[in-house]
């Protein structure tokens, strides 16, 4: 399976795992360091915490969720020239500070 872009995913400022857009939809893992730190919190209560990792045909609905709507996201298409229907895209550039404890970053960080 190869991975075309990774977004790091950092959950309270700690980095918690790897989002990637592959050949055949998207994948989730969580860092192995993560897993066994102190209290590491899952992404979201559809992702739990596991050393296997998570497979779909589409971009996971918690991802998916964080990418603005309307207007803003308008705005982000227009202003990154990244076409509305690249979610993944749009997640890379607009969900560096969203509303939450879960961030994505382009690099690690």
């Amino acid at each position: 399976m190869n991975a075309y872009r990774t977004a790091y995913v950092y959950v309270r400022n700690t980095f918690a795992g790897l989002l990637k857009e592959t050949d055949t939809g998207y994948s989730f893992a969580y860092d192995k360091e993560y897993l066994i730190s102190a209290n590491p919190s899952a992404v979201s209560l559809t992702l739990p915490l596991q050393e296997k990792e998570y497979l779909s045909r589409t971009l996971f609905p918690f991802f998916d969720g964080l990418i603005p709507e309307g207007w803003l996201l308008n705005i982000v298409s227009k202003n990154w020239k990244i076409s509305t229907k690249d979610r993944f895209g749009i997640l890379l550039v607009a969900c560096k500070d969203p509303i939450g404890n879960v961030r994505i970053e382009e690099e690690l960080v």
